[in-house]
């Protein structure tokens, strides 16, 4: 029988977690592109800003949490990164911003620093 110690299960928990949230910026950046080739008015601008808009909040809701392990100045970054998407979010949806190509980059950003 396989014994693991409490840091290795730790360990992978987190790298499957970091799998799941880098999965889900996938798709995220998958229908951003798609949104923004179809524009703001499209069905596709629509299911985009909505699963982000859900996605963010998963992660400011797991960065706020009180077990969250991440160093404090990282978390207080990625919540102002949170706050920004947000905002983005709610520009595009009230037609004050077509800024598709940020909200792609600073996902892609995000995405690329899970690895």
């Amino acid at each position: 029988m396989f014994q693991f110690s409490y840091d290795e299960i730790v360990e992978d928990g987190q790298a499957d977690a970091r799998l799941r949230e880098g999965q889900a910026l996938d798709r995220a950046l998958d229908m951003l592109e798609a949104a923004r080739l179809r524009g703001a008015d499209s069905r596709e601008a629509i299911d985009a800003l909505f699963f982000l808009r859900r996605l963010w909040t998963i992660f400011l809701d797991d960065i706020a949490e009180p077990g969250n392990g991440l160093p404090d100045a990282l978390k207080a970054q990625l919540v102002s990164i949170g706050m920004w998407v947000l905002r983005e979010i709610e520009d595009i949806r009230a037609r004050r911003s077509q800024n598709f190509e940020g909200l792609i980059e600073i996902n892609a950003i995000i995405r690329e620093g899970l690895n």
